[in-house]
């Protein structure tokens, strides 16, 4: 069963959707049995770092998906607000603490000089450059493949080997990360079309 952890930051009906369309059975949750014993996890994700980390404790389920994702090794795909979560901080709305899951901080696009004219939040379509190669991104050809972003925030990564993924706004920033058993995109595969219905493809045949 995939579990898509319901924690009241939107998009999960979406994404559902989006694993409907490729004959997959996912299940929107905020059981933590269920999300234990799930064969992969989605976060997705949508709004303020320090409010979806609120939900997350008041929901008691921080650690069952630690549990089922750092112990129990399944696969796990993170979504934008998704992604960012797994950052140890951000410093959106002042400073708050994530789940730590990787060596990264999260951090609002530079709009200064003003001369850059750089819109926030960053909407639209962008292409991803593969930097190393990652089964969820099979069949996809370096630079190839055009995925949905929606966001003011980007992860900054310490360890380079935890970079999948980039493209540009203004500035190069990750677009995607992945360790061991765990992925996660700061676009929306669920909004990506066939690029991003592709890469759902993968995630449910991965065995980390």
């Amino acid at each position: 069963m995939i579990a898509i952890v319901d924690y009241g930051m939107g998009n999960v009906q979406s994404v559902h959707n989006a694993f409907s369309m490729i004959g997959e059975h996912a299940e929107i949750t905020s059981d933590a049995s269920r999300i234990v014993e799930a064969s992969h996890v989605v976060l997705p994700g949508v709004g303020a770092f320090g409010d979806a980390m609120a939900n997350l404790r008041q929901r008691n389920l921080i650690e069952p998906m630690r549990a089922v994702v750092l112990e129990r090794r399944r696969p796990f795909l993170g979504i934008c607000l998704g992604m960012q979560l797994l950052a140890r901080d951000s410093d959106e709305h002042g400073q708050h603490q994530g789940l730590g899951w990787f060596d990264a901080t999260v951090r609002r696009f530079d709009v200064s000089p003003p001369d850059r004219k750089l819109k926030v939040p960053h909407m639209g379509w962008n292409d991803v450059e593969w930097v190393q190669p990652h089964p969820m991104f099979a069949g996809l050809k370096p630079n190839e493949g055009v995925f949905y972003f929606v966001h003011s925030f980007h992860m900054h990564c310490q360890r380079t080997s935890d970079v999948v993924g980039v493209t540009s706004h203004g500035e190069d920033f990750v677009a995607a990360i992945a360790h061991d058993n765990i992925v996660a995109t700061q676009f929306h595969p669920e909004k990506s079309q066939d690029s991003g219905l592709h890469l759902l493809q993968n995630f449910v045949a991965w065995q980390p």
